[in-house]
């Protein structure tokens, strides 16, 4: 297998709902697990990103939101061995139960740090039990469990034991990938039909869902046809409707890329559009997605995989666009001219967390893939020597991800500040 059909194999990961209160359900269901009496206190502690991102987000079969309110959950219906889909089950008796927890004061939220990594640790206690659990570097990844001040799992952060794999994608040139997405083995990478197939699950529960709005709005503007005429108000559809069900915290599982179900959409959908509408073959359609999860993925490894900057919408995006061009004939040079003009468009949106929000920016983003490739495909594009683009398309995408960090560690805290406010 190709390092690079590895890197994006091992990295799809289905998830419900927005993935940070899934990982902050899940931390706390395994904690729950080592504890055998009465909870007296939940104490989970959070870094910015995560703080950020599950602030005002849906949860899977609740009609609450939030950071305290996942945790919560996580208590009382948690099921730890289903990673993010962890609330999978919930009833409404658990969601009356979770609330009786807080309201007793029993859950408490801390915010521990301004970083854009991965950083969740929940304290569970009861008369004569604690357990603690910590999560570092992706949502899932258990650094260390302790369980009445014995440690008794504990291991090295998951991004030192990839860091190989990383440092290999980044030697990778934009020329390099494409002649991997060219030439690999479509039976090795044709297992990525199986996030469009999840993503479109999504997408049509929020369609039937009486909770969405934007995505009735988008099935009009598409002459109320799931597949019209037009790739791009397609695209809008598919890719904002599955958005818009998956903050909503609609109980269908998008499958993520890089942490994210949000970037595993944008880097699907609006793909799967363009093919279906131009009666593209499933194989350029594979091919085309793989492309698109590679720039979304080289991107996301220089910002973090929780940043103040909006990484479905700018890494996702750009991604996306890529895999547009790619299908429309583009080579090196008009897929360089695409990631040009999407660092120069589109670069400084920020994130302010999982939200409804989320919605408005993938149209946004959505909408500007489409014009870098309509523009680069007919030699209009940003210059090298303009702004934060580089002499490279890889220098290119490196200062994109830098812009969100260190960039925007300021504006982070400046978000978080205002949530505070609220």
């Amino acid at each position: 297998m190709h390092i690079l059909t590895k890197i994006i194999k091992e990295d799809m990961k289905p998830a419900l709902g927005v993935t940070e209160p899934g990982a902050i359900a899940f931390a706390v269901a395994k904690a729950k697990s080592y504890i055998q009496g009465n909870i007296e206190e939940v104490k989970v502690r959070l870094n910015s990103g995560i703080y950020k991102n599950a602030y005002t987000c849906g949860i899977p079969n609740s009609d609450q939101v939030g950071n305290i309110f996942a945790a919560a959950l996580g208590v009382v219906a948690g099921k730890a061995d289903r990673g993010l889909e962890s609330l999978e089950d919930v009833t409404e008796e658990d969601n009356k139960k979770a609330q009786k927890l807080i309201d007793a004061g029993k859950v408490k939220i801390e915010l521990n740090k301004i970083s854009s990594d991965i950083f969740i640790e929940t304290e569970i206690s009861a008369l004569e039990e604690k357990a603690i659990v910590k999560i570092e570097g992706t949502h899932t990844n258990i650094v260390e469990i302790v369980v009445n001040g014995k440690t008794i799992f504990t291991k090295e952060l998951e991004k030192e034991e990839n860091k190989d794999e990383e440092i290999i994608l980044h030697k990778y040139s934009v020329k390099d990938i494409l002649e991997y997405v060219d030439n690999v083995d479509i039976a090795e990478i044709d297992f990525v039909m199986s996030a469009h197939d999840m993503n479109m699950f999504l997408f049509q529960e929020g369609l039937n869902s009486k909770k969405t709005t934007f995505v009735k709005q988008l099935w009009k503007i598409n002459g109320e046809k799931i597949f019209s005429e037009s790739s791009l108000n397609t695209a809008q559809l598919l890719c904002n409707g599955a958005i818009e069900a998956r903050v909503l915290g609609l109980n269908k599982p998008a499958m993520s890329i890089t942490g994210s179900g949000a970037h595993g959409i944008i880097t699907t959908l609006p793909v799967l559009a363009e093919c279906r509408v131009k009666g593209l073959n499933d194989e350029k359609l594979i091919r085309a997605t793989m492309l698109s999860y590679l720039i979304c993925t080289y991107i996301k490894e220089y910002s973090g995989r929780l940043s103040a900057f909006c990484g479905c919408g700018i890494a996702g995006g750009t991604g996306a666009a890529c895999a547009i061009g790619y299908l429309r004939g583009a080579g090196v040079e008009e897929i360089t001219n695409i990631i040009n003009n999407m660092a120069a468009g589109i670069t400084g949106m920020i994130c302010d967390g999982g939200n409804q929000g989320c919605t408005m920016k993938g149209i946004v983003a959505v909408d500007a893939a489409f014009r870098a490739v309509e523009m680069a495909m007919n030699n209009t594009y940003i210059f090298n020597i303009h702004g934060i683009n580089g002499v490279t398309p890889e220098k290119t995408m490196m200062n994109m991800g830098k812009i969100a960090s260190p960039g925007m560690i300021e504006t982070e805290k400046v978000i978080v500040d205002i949530f505070k406010d609220k």
